[in-house]
């Protein structure tokens, strides 16, 4: 406990230093300064919050506990949002990012009562009756912490992807709690430094007193300014364009066997599960892959009789397809109409498609939303709101769409990852029905058009992170734990294998100090590779010799171009401090 507890003090501490904490620093300077910096410790009107008294013009010495109360609003609000926000939210029927809009309207009102005083004496009167020595002078900064640790989420790195995956899928326990305080209040640490240095400049700095009236408008601003910026997601551009130089800290916390522990990776692989690790994404072949997993911990039935849940044990007898998807998901809505078409075709013939809608957003757990989209797509087959992500989890699952093919005697005989194989699916769809019943008759193959991007004549987007890649074409297992690799002598088109010692993460690959290769068949008219970081990277095909001058966060890099689509092979040499995440084609 106390490791999980260091583990994720130094993973807040990380964070807390990292460049998408930069957005949040001037409201937390201003937060332990300017908003100190108001009139009236006497002649005041009865209230008594962050802005209180008109009627002097005597400086208010700025407040002692107002920076720890700030940042302690921030910590528990974090914390709580992040582990049980969503549950809440659930149980209550509120929309999901209910608690973010509400921490902006908060911000917000703030930053206004700082530029209009008037305003600010209107919002405080509902709180005039709480004594002033009860809170001191400062009642305002427990609440404006609360705000921010509402609206503002730091860097994923992966104590916070734990604590996420924990909170989102209910699996909280003492691990996770302590997890998650220790991560706060590292992260937080960095922030009360931030925090005091305001308090001591309002206190310090004769311009503080003299201009307290301009400071104060000014830390409005930046708070509206904030409000405003996170609403439309602008952060997330500024954390674009300044260099993560914590990247290599974050890598060595994502190889702590504890934070694997609190992900509960290993739990997640179970006796009812296990057996899935035999298949391959989009087999040509049926393969056996054990006994499907059962399908659980569902909120809502759509367009089953009076919303009676689907027990796979029940639908023995039958070929059954299992479809992981999301309405809004661009790639499921490409690759519904293959499914659809299927149901359509073979359900008299002895086919059940079960979808399993797992929501990738918050706006994706509302049943109203689901069934929309269920009736835009002509979905007419049962679906399951999984909105605890308990059956993704069950199947181990990590894509969106994701195809489950169960034959007869409810054995999984093929996974098929992403959009595309639909042909071979369908395939192997028509044989298990055989299979099942030779004396059965099959209607004409569907023929609905493949609307994958470049569709046969481009490989698909190749990820390099151990939580999506699906076309690894080396011989070693492909995990975090795995650091040497070896190119294996006959390489299938459309893959990718590694050379040299690696380290894996969850988005990305980083080769070791002597740099690593990366061997890549490939059929498309452009290859382009996202990377990051700083180095120059060496790219050799049949054309020659290029290199690539990487530097800053991660972008895409063209690789390849020609006039039109070809075959071909690729090897690229990374040297150690550039970080490799995707091949993507055209």
């Amino acid at each position: 406990m106390l490791a999980l507890a260091l583990i994720g003090l130094a993973g807040g501490l990380i964070t807390g230093i990292s460049p998408c904490i930069l957005p949040v620093l001037p409201v937390i300077l201003f937060s332990g300064g300017a908003q100190s910096a108001r009139n009236g410790a006497t002649g005041a009107t009865g209230a008594s919050g962050i802005g209180a008294g008109a009627g002097t013009d005597a400086p208010r010495p700025p407040s002692r506990w107002r920076p720890y109360l700030v940042i302690a609003g921030l910590v528990v609000s974090f914390s709580l949002v992040t582990l049980v926000g969503s549950l809440l939210l659930g149980l209550l029927g509120l929309p999901q990012d209910v608690l973010r809009w509400a921490g902006l309207v908060v911000l917000l009102l703030i930053g206004v009562g700082l530029i209009v005083p008037r305003f600010e004496e209107l919002l405080e009167k509902p709180f005039a009756w709480i004594p002033r020595k009860a809170v001191g002078t400062d009642r305002g900064g427990f609440g404006l912490g609360l705000a921010l640790g509402a609206v503002y989420v730091p860097c994923a790195g992966p104590v916070l992807a734990a604590i996420t995956v924990a909170g989102s899928t209910g699996r909280i326990g003492v691990e996770t709690v302590v997890l998650t305080l220790s991560f706060a209040v590292g992260a937080a640490a960095p922030l009360l430094f931030f925090a005091l240095a305001g308090r001591g400049m309002a206190e310090r700095l004769a311009a503080f007193r003299r201009h307290q009236r301009g400071i104060r408008i000014a830390g409005g601003a930046v708070m509206i300014a904030l409000a405003v910026g996170l609403a439309f997601n602008l952060p997330q551009a500024l954390q674009r364009l300044v260099p993560d130089y914590t990247a290599d800290l974050q890598r060595q916390i994502a190889q702590s066997d504890e934070i694997t522990e609190a992900l509960d990776l290993g739990g997640l692989v179970t006796d009812e599960n296990r057996e899935l690790s035999n298949c391959t994404n989009g087999a040509a072949e049926l393969e056996s892959c054990g006994t499907a997993p059962s399908i659980r911990g569902i909120q809502q039935w759509f367009n089953t009789d009076g919303g009676a849940a689907v027990d796979l044990d029940d639908l023995r007898g039958r070929v059954v397809l299992v479809d992981f998807w999301a309405y809004s998901c661009i790639n499921c809505q490409r690759s519904i109409p293959h499914v659809v078409a299927w149901d359509e075709a073979y359900r008299d013939a002895g086919l059940t498609v079960v979808g399993i809608h797992s929501p990738e957003y918050a706006f994706e757990k509302e049943p109203r939303n689901v069934a929309a989209g269920i009736a835009d797509f002509g979905i007419e087959y049962p679906v399951a709101l999984d909105n605890s992500l308990s059956t993704w989890t069950n199947y181990r699952n990590r894509y969106w769409p994701a195809h489950y093919l169960i034959d007869a005697e409810g054995t999984v005989r093929q996974v098929s990852f992403g959009e595309g194989h639909y042909e071979r699916t369908e395939r192997l769809i028509r044989e298990l029905l055989e299979d099942a019943d030779p004396q059965v008759a099959l209607p004409a193959p569907t023929e609905v058009a493949d609307d994958t991007p470049e569709a046969g004549s481009t490989t698909p987007e190749t990820y390099l992170g151990t939580t999506k890649q699906v076309n690894f074409a080396g011989d070693e297992p492909y995990r975090r734990s795995t650091t040497q690799f070896a190119l294996p002598a006959d390489q299938p088109a459309d893959s990718f294998a590694l050379d040299g010692a690696w380290s894996l993460d969850t988005q990305s690959v980083t080769p070791a100090a002597d740099g690593g290769g990366i061997r890549l068949e490939y059929t498309a008219a452009e290859v382009r590779l996202v990377l990051a970081g700083e180095g120059t990277v060496v790219v050799r095909d049949g054309d020659g010799e290029r290199r690539i001058d990487v530097s800053g966060v991660p972008r895409s890099y063209p690789v390849v171009r020609t006039d039109a689509s070809q075959t071909g092979s690729l090897t690229v040499e990374v040297p150690s401090g550039v970080d490799a995440y995707s091949f993507t084609f055209g």
